[in-house]
């Protein structure tokens, strides 16, 4: 049986698995006996491209199938620390699972930036947690983050863009009908500050991420690097969505609804 590498990102962790990505996906979110429900976010990796930072001599070790001839689904390596530690170049396809397990790859694409200046909203997904307004376009605000000669960074970050839709530009009085953020009012205050104060760079909307992602939010896609590198993971299209993924979808607009 073929053993594959993952990172997972809610929450963070090193894992080795004979489970396919989709198959993987779908234990993450539901288990083996469909008992519980929860959204998995997680890379593929180049086994071939990671160093030698983890214990990854245990996997032929440990990732063995059960007495029964069922596949091993996880053998977890390492719980902290793991986004630091993974080259960027180890990274393939992003997956993200529904949380009644349904499975959408996401390959890297090639980020193209807005020209227009407008106010952004980023969820930071791994290894912090924070809801952030910002000014900064998506590299530059990588490069904000990950600088660490700043007491508050990370080496690595992982986070995605969220749609403002008319609060980009006039947080005071856009239309906010289609946004289901939580206490827009507040989200309204935070950008407002930053849009009458440009020498403000970032704005705390959510100290801590408690929930699940609502994926029909994503703006554009996915972001994850370093302070010199960025890798892009475009979200499809509505239209892509509806006429190739539309299972996955249709489960993705339900989150919350169950």
């Amino acid at each position: 049986m073929q053993t594959y590498l993952y990172l997972s990102l809610t929450p963070e962790a090193l894992i080795a698995s004979m489970l396919s990505p989709e198959e993987f996906g779908n234990y993450l979110a539901v288990g083996t006996k469909k008992r519980t429900r929860g959204q998995a976010i997680f890379f593929e990796l180049d086994a071939a491209k990671m160093d030698d930072y983890f214990p990854l001599h245990e996997i032929d070790e440990k990732c063995v199938p059960h007495p029964d001839g069922v596949p091993k689904r996880s053998v977890y390596l390492s719980i902290y620390r793991v986004l630091e530690h993974v080259p960027l170049d180890a990274l393939q396809s992003l997956y993200l699972t529904t949380d009644d397990g349904r499975v959408l790859e996401i390959p890297q694409g090639t980020y193209i930036p807005e020209g227009e200046s407008q106010l952004h909203l980023y969820q930071e997904i791994c290894p912090v947690t924070p809801r952030i307004a910002s000014h900064y376009s998506p590299k530059d605000f990588l490069e904000y983050v990950t600088d660490t000669s700043k007491p508050v960074s990370v080496p690595k970050l992982v986070f995605v863009e969220l749609k403002l839709d008319e609060l980009a530009i006039d947080p005071a009085n856009g239309a906010a009908n289609d946004l289901p953020y939580p206490n827009i009012d507040h989200l309204r205050d935070c950008l407002k500050g930053l849009h009458d104060d440009p020498k403000k760079a970032t704005k705390t909307v959510i100290r801590t991420f408690q929930g699940e992602l609502l994926f029909r939010t994503c703006k554009n896609g996915f972001f994850i690097g370093d302070k010199n590198n960025l890798l892009f993971y475009p979200f499809p299209s509505l239209d892509e969505l509806n006429n190739k993924h539309y299972v996955w979808w249709r489960s993705a607009l339900t989150v919350g609804l169950r």
